[in-house]
């Protein structure tokens, strides 16, 4: 089967488009957001969709293929992480400092099924200095939790787009 290459990010990719009356932190977190998302493969190719991104939080969602299912036929809980980091690394980098992370930690409390839809919801809990705690909750489509992830960022340098205090 082959499959066409992964597009940059649409409108529909972020949902709602920012209002004039959106903070300057939004707008900043928004473009560091598309300019994570067109080097992101590794989220584009799994088909998730970043639904939403402003200032410490982020919202992805991800179908869960038949390919995605393990020896038990349920959804390979690497799969389920790597939905939930994805979530993790666009909360911690929404303040256009490069972050990477220095640990995490998930917890499986449901199983996830072929042909569900599962969203990752990520707001940070802590910033401070070069660190940053991140809570991510990943559900299916009943609201159903599947998932909680708690990850730590650290700082490194550099910054993903340009600030732009004009806009």
């Amino acid at each position: 089967m082959t499959q066409s290459p992964p597009q940059a990010p649409t409108d529909s990719d972020l949902g709602a488009r920012l209002n004039d009356g959106a903070s300057e932190a939004d707008r900043l977190a928004e473009r560091a957001a598309r300019q994570m998302w067109a080097e992101d493969s590794a989220s584009r190719g799994l088909g998730m969709r970043l639904l939403h991104v402003g200032p410490g939080t982020a919202t992805i969602q991800m179908p869960i293929r038949p390919d995605m299912t393990n020896g038990h036929g349920i959804c390979h809980g690497g799969f389920i992480f790597l939905l939930a980091d994805s979530t993790f690394a666009f909360a911690c980098n929404s303040h256009n400092q490069r972050c990477v992370a220095a640990g995490a930690e998930v917890h499986f409390l449901a199983p996830g099924h072929s042909g569900q839809l599962l969203t990752a919801k990520g707001q940070e809990v802590h910033l401070a200095g070069r660190s940053g705690i991140y809570d991510i909750r990943v559900t299916n489509e009943d609201d159903d939790l599947v998932a909680v992830f708690r990850g730590r960022s650290a700082t490194i340098r550099g910054h993903l787009v340009e600030s732009d205090s004009s806009e």
